[in-house]
């Protein structure tokens, strides 16, 4: 659940796991591969594959770093989408520079292990004092709750519309595909694991063909190189190759 969700989601079609999610229900059971999803709270997924039964799952690096389940997980793929910084920010109009000059002031954050572990590290003479809230962290310097704060940026928009700015950077995070030290399912687990990297292949790249005339088959080799090498055909007339390979989706309109 959360922001990941609706990404997650498509990313579970796109690999071909068929399910049917009843109302209210956080468990669902897939129809055409021995898979049983439970869909958590980002918070605790973290939680429930380190020290529960649970084989793999998908959340943040920042989640497993909070969760301090780190040694208890493996990453097994970065998914590439979520990427995000946890950063800290204080208004603009205190012009703060330094993190330490916020050491000892009041912060508040959706990720209070993180947040106490940075503020010691920077002074572990002085105590920090640090308030959980679960939403809407932006707003805790406005409405007098704190002197800065300790969440997520993305694009910074909610950040600059609240009058923040960033101060110093925590950690940069982003989605992860996890496994449980202890998983009980390792065939399933790897086999889930291909799936993904072939999705996320296939969201990259776009295979193309085109006939050229043999004597610039060099040429079209250095443009169109393919992950490995392109695929190479021959035709009815002999001076002339069709060529296939697959193509950045980000360059194709260049390459073309």
């Amino acid at each position: 659940k959360g922001r990941l969700y609706e990404r997650i989601v498509a990313l579970l079609k796109g690999i071909g796991l068929q399910y049917d999610r009843k109302p209210r229900l956080d468990i669902a059971y897939c129809t055409n591969f021995p898979v049983q999803l439970v869909f958590l709270p980002a918070k605790d997924i973290a939680t429930f594959v380190g020290e529960g039964e649970l084989d793999i799952g998908i959340t943040g690096q920042d989640i497993i770093a909070e969760a301090g389940e780190e040694s208890n997980v493996d990453v097994v793929l970065h998914l590439g989408f979520g990427k995000c910084r946890l950063a800290v920010q204080a208004p603009v109009d205190k012009a703060i520079t330094n993190p330490k000059e916020l050491v000892g002031k009041r912060i508040c954050t959706s990720f209070p292990r993180l947040t106490a572990e940075y503020f010691t590290s920077l002074d572990p003479k002085v105590t920090t004092p640090v308030k959980y809230v679960s939403g809407s962290v932006e707003a805790a310097c406005g409405l007098g709750l704190a002197d800065a704060v300790v969440d997520l940026v993305e694009t910074g928009t909610t950040m600059r519309a609240a009058g923040l700015e960033i101060v110093s950077e925590i950690m940069t995070t982003e989605t992860v595909l996890i496994q449980n030290k202890r998983k009980k399912h390792a065939k399933t687990v790897e086999l889930i694991r291909k799936r993904i990297e072939g999705y996320m292949l296939a969201q990259k790249y776009k295979m193309v063909y085109y006939n050229i005339e043999r004597i610039n088959l060099d040429k079209a080799k250095m443009i169109t190189p393919g992950k490995k090498s392109p695929t190479v055909q021959t035709l009815d007339d002999p001076d002339w190759i069709a060529i296939g390979a697959m193509v950045p989706i980000t360059e194709l309109s260049n390459i073309m």
